[in-house]
């Protein structure tokens, strides 16, 4: 029995739980897998075997940490070199790529604050250093000129009351020296009179 012509379709689409993984093209696999694994810190959890596929293709796949439990992949990354020129500088508003930021969430506070820590003193350009009323954020750039926006998530009752507001909640920061590594916890609460 056929069920579509017995049943009458959803009238809205299944809201999703949110986003199982990004892939992204890259010019060079192993640049981009130093950049992914060594500054970023994702884990690779697996490698496209060509071969079993009858294909050329060149891709990884990463995971960060779920709670010390196994995940198939949150990132993935395809060698395409022909890929135009990366760009310099990445910007918000100036992106020339499709894809504007990923965004990589970040266990916690501690964790953040050692992350920021450790970028600078490997010479990350900080594009951005921003509180969101929802996450505080840095952003930075992979070799292909994608931004990468590294956050840690506030605690829901800080945000959870208008949620509009904190996503248009933006205190810009210093994106050098020591001041960019500074982090307030003296929380705007959204919603609250």
């Amino acid at each position: 029995m056929d069920r579509s012509k017995s049943h009458s379709a959803p009238g809205r689409a299944a809201t999703p739980v949110g986003l199982s993984h990004v892939v992204l093209n890259v010019r060079n696999l192993e640049i981009s897998h130093k950049f992914y694994t060594e500054t970023i810190g994702f884990k690779q959890t697996g490698e496209w075997r060509a071969q079993a596929h009858n294909s050329r293709r060149k891709m990884r796949f990463y995971s960060g940490n779920h709670r010390g439990e196994a995940h198939h992949h949150d990132l993935a990354l395809v060698e395409m070199p022909n890929l135009p020129p990366a760009p310099t500088g990445w910007n918000l508003d100036k992106s020339p790529q499709a894809v504007n930021h990923v965004a990589v969430l970040l266990p916690d506070r501690e964790s953040w604050l050692k992350q920021l820590e450790f970028l600078q003193a490997q010479g990350v350009t900080f594009h951005r250093r921003v509180n969101h009323g929802m996450g505080h954020s840095v952003y930075i750039s992979d070799p292909d000129g994608y931004g990468v926006e590294l956050l840690y998530e506030l605690p829901r009752e800080v945000w959870a009351g208008a949620i509009d507001d904190a996503l248009n909640y933006v205190e810009t920061l210093p994106r050098e020296g020591e001041a960019a590594l500074l982090d307030s916890t003296d929380l705007p609460v959204f919603g609250k009179s």
